[in-house]
């Protein structure tokens, strides 16, 4: 790769939790102060994830290292099983040959490795690697309501309780759900980093498209309605940039359109974007690759 990006990511739910918080009861995770609602960074990277390894099968080069039920150390071995090195606990092979041998095996074969980066420093240990996407939190443009809603299934988990109930067999649960919100998160992709993992120019190609379709296949009750609504992407003609990130960021606004301002938000035609394309400086082409709201 021979340029850095920054982007801007827009994704909504409707009817649902995209993002619980488990130190609040599992609810939407939420600003106090502002009322914003909040998806993690780690979310979002999960559902790239998610994506990946679906549409590649989990097979090298496109294995995923942090998945469900994996066991992080067995994947480390693996590295060390290739090399026919042996490990010594905790410690990277004394030899920095052998431990870029490791790192690199680890880079070239997850692509969430050399994507995000990771820290393998476990035994055996394949050290650490800096990843050259990375993501910020997303932060929802207006702020949220959290609704709670309570819920029955109509049967119980064991004879107890059952007899508890004297045959009734109810359960009552809680849901929460987010009625509608409109999420920005901002991205920055590293060229020179990406030389260091091997993140190339096809991993990319994948990574844009893990963003216009991760939510497809990754539906539950809990989330609702997911769905992309736009990707925003700047291109630097230099490895280290032409333009500070934010100065692109604050080109593009997202807010809730002034038709009636009494009416809470509950889709993406009630927010428009309006973006500033005298801002962008030379050195920086911008490509909106998908928007789903309309322009102001």
């Amino acid at each position: 790769m021979n340029h850095r990006y920054d982007f801007i990511y827009l994704f909504d739910v409707v009817d649902g939790n995209p993002n619980g918080d488990p130190d609040a009861g599992n609810l939407p995770r939420i600003d106090p102060e502002t009322g914003d609602g909040l998806v993690t960074d780690v979310c979002l990277k999960r559902k790239v994830r998610n994506y990946v390894g679906l549409a590649r099968n989990e097979e090298p080069p496109y294995d995923i290292y942090i998945k469900e039920k994996a066991v992080l150390s067995r994947q480390n071995a693996k590295a060390y099983t290739a090399y026919e090195l042996k490990h010594e606990g905790t410690k990277l092979p004394k030899k920095e040959e052998d431990a870029r041998k490791v790192r690199g095996w680890m880079c070239q074969n997850f692509y969430d490795i050399r994507t995000f980066g990771a820290v393998m420093s476990i035994e055996p240990n394949c050290g650490q690697v800096r990843g050259p996407v990375q993501l910020t939190f997303a932060r929802s443009v207006e702020p949220i309501v959290s609704l709670e809603h309570a819920i029955t299934r109509m049967a119980v988990a064991t004879e107890r309780e059952s007899e508890s109930q004297q045959g009734d067999n109810r359960t009552m649960g809680r849901k929460f759900t987010v009625p509608y919100g409109l999420y920005r998160s901002h991205g920055f992709i590293s060229a020179k980093l990406a030389q260091q993992t091997g993140f190339g120019d096809d991993d990319l190609a994948l990574f844009w498209e893990s963003l216009e379709k991760m939510f497809e296949d990754d539906r539950s009750a809990a989330r609702g309605q997911m769905s992309p609504c736009g990707l925003i992407v700047f291109k630097h003609d230099h490895q280290l940039g032409n333009a500070p990130a934010w100065k692109l960021f604050d080109a593009v606004t997202v807010e809730k359109q002034k038709t009636d301002t009494a009416k809470p938000p509950r889709s993406v035609n009630d927010f428009s974007v309006r973006i500033d394309e005298s801002a962008i400086p030379a050195g920086v082409t911008m490509d909106v690759k998908f928007l789903r709201l309309p322009k102001s």
